[in-house]
């Protein structure tokens, strides 16, 4: 009316434009999208995956494009540049770096304790069995896919091969499942209410279950449920795998998940060579590592979480976690106290030693927040210690990881490029050149890159009480880059701080029913929308069962 526009698609949806709570609608066809802007809002898994092969270069030519852009730019042109007196150089800078040494891993075995080299960051399982291997005896498999999706000889085929490697792997299925069922409504959709009643009915049946693996047909609401309903109201280990690897399956990928079951039931898939360990090892020493989630960009409720995990035996390879939710996009850990003294407890409790050293990585704080965590997360640990006793007082080194940085390193020399990607090689690490030049920092990339331009990993040593050399504090970084159990790869960051992201990450799955339930998503709850927000409930919801304290249900 007010522009005397008559609408050719009355029937099309509006677009909501603004912000969110103006509630401004217009039609489609009045708008024009201009081209170029950024999506800031969460993409799905599909769409990350096609963003980033999209955008992937390898890293000859993304050295190659940095080049040019610098040429084109002419920034020794530019009269601001001149007047101010500056100088830039057209060149990237040369700096020296070293190759570190990969550590040996041990496996374990019946008869000989073989021993696996990485290679360019990379190792194989094959002819070795698990340091120590967990037997299972009481499983049972679900199926959330019509028999269509998932044919019955498939799944047979599947359990016939997974006894197979699981029993080369040292963690033998000592028979097959006890049930095997299929569920699905009439409708053909997955019942996610379905989940809760049948794994308790399980769990009476078959007393002293001890895994439930569960055959999915793709991302669906029903992952979240059976996370947690396992992990926080049953406590018993859940495994998911995808309709899509039961139906073909080959031995790399029963192999991994072989890896992930192993951990869940509590045993141990390698360490690290003992006699290989920097000596820090010749104390008792605990690994933490915490990290912080928040929300996806645009939501302004959803509260962050909050994860702390820590090493339970000195090899380390067990892990126990703590999680807290806190208040919405909150970087600082505010029960980082409460947190660290459940973690030294449990350690105590685990290897009857009190550590004498703490190792913390935290990850994701940025540079201009060094200082504000420092000083919060450090005093919450020491009276952490004080709490258990007044005098106890271990040597804490406190290093944060950063992964979102902008320094690229690239080989100047050829030969030395490793792989498709032509990457540098796995262990470069850099502490000359392009770091602080008081401060305590580092560049090192562990990881072998497959894909595009790898991002080495920075650490700044915020405070160290145990005196570390940079030799030292590097290796023992890089060595606990191959401890990480779900894979037999080193990864880009140290095992404690990429498992406390994993914590974070599952605990938003086990808050995932709350959140839906307030927001009145397709619930009759809607009215009484702000009650399951409140603090306490979400505290519980994302409480693991006590059987799960000790293994690790988030691997």
């Amino acid at each position: 009316e007010k522009y005397h526009i008559e609408l050719k698609y009355p029937f099309l949806p509006c677009l909501q434009v603004g912000q969110e709570k103006k509630h401004t609608y217009l039609p489609l066809e009045v708008c024009d999208l201009v081209p170029g802007q950024r999506c800031i809002k969460k993409l799905s898994e599909s769409q990350t995956s096609r963003m980033i092969k999209a955008t992937s270069r390898t890293a000859p030519d993304r050295e190659t494009e940095i080049n040019r852009l610098v040429a084109r730019a002419n920034f020794n042109g530019d009269p601001y540049v001149r007047d101010f007196g500056i100088n830039v150089d057209t060149k990237m800078v040369t700096v020296t770096g070293r190759v570190l040494p990969p550590p040996k891993l041990q496996y374990g075995g019946k008869v000989s304790r073989i021993q696996a080299m990485p290679d360019r960051g990379v190792w194989d399982m094959r002819g070795k069995q698990f340091h120590s291997g967990v037997e299972v005896h009481l499983w049972t498999i679900v199926v959330f896919a019509t028999v269509r999706q998932c044919p019955e000889d498939k799944l047979r085929n599947f359990i016939y091969q997974l006894r197979k490697i699981s029993l080369d792997a040292g963690m033998p299925f000592r028979q097959d499942p006890e049930r095997v069922r299929y569920i699905q409504d009439r409708m053909g959709v997955e019942r996610v209410e379905a989940v809760e009643p049948l794994f308790r009915q399980l769990c009476v049946e078959i007393e002293g279950l001890q895994l439930i693996l569960v055959v999915l047909p793709g991302k669906t609401p029903v992952y979240a449920e059976v996370k947690r309903v396992g992990d926080t109201l049953l406590g018993v280990a859940t495994q998911c795998v995808q309709t899509r690897n039961v139906n073909r399956t080959s031995p790399q990928t029963l192999s991994n998940l072989c890896l992930k079951i192993n951990v869940k039931l509590g045993g141990i898939n390698s360490i690290i060579v003992p006699n290989m360990r920097p000596p820090i090892f010749r104390e008792p020493v605990i690994f933490m590592g915490a990290d912080v989630t928040h929300p996806p960009a645009g939501d302004e409720k959803k509260p962050s979480i909050a994860a702390l995990v820590a090493s339970m035996d000195a090899h380390p390879s067990r892990y126990s976690a703590t999680v807290r939710v806190q208040q919405h996009r909150q970087e600082l850990i505010t029960e980082l106290a409460s947190m660290v003294r459940e973690m030294l407890i449990e350690f105590y409790k685990s290897t009857r030693f009190k550590p004498q050293r703490v190792i913390f990585y935290r990850d994701g704080v940025s540079e201009g927040q060094f200082l504000q965590v420092l000083q919060h997360e450090l005093n919450s640990i020491r009276v952490a210690c004080r709490k258990l006793e007044e005098d106890y007082q271990p040597g804490i080194t406190f290093i944060v990881v950063q992964k979102r940085h902008h320094t690229r390193l690239f080989c100047s020399d050829d030969r030395d490029r490793v792989g498709k990607s032509g990457n540098i090689p796995a262990g470069t690490t850099v502490d000359v050149g392009i770091t602080h030049p008081s401060e305590f920092d580092f560049f090192l990339c562990s990881h072998a890159g497959v894909q595009g331009t790898s991002r080495p990993s920075h650490y700044h040593v915020l405070w160290d009480d145990n005196g570390f050399t940079a030799d030292d504090l590097q290796c023992l970084t890089y060595q606990l880059c191959h401890t990480y159990v779900r894979c037999t790869r080193s990864v880009s960051y140290p095992a404690p701080a990429y498992y406390a992201h994993l914590v974070a990450f599952r605990a938003r799955y086990h808050l995932q029913e709350r959140e839906d339930r307030s927001s009145g998503e397709g619930s009759s709850t809607s009215q009484q929308s702000e009650e399951p927000r409140s603090p306490a409930l979400m505290a519980q919801a994302v409480r693991v069962h006590e059987g799960m304290c000790k293994v690790m249900y988030f691997a």
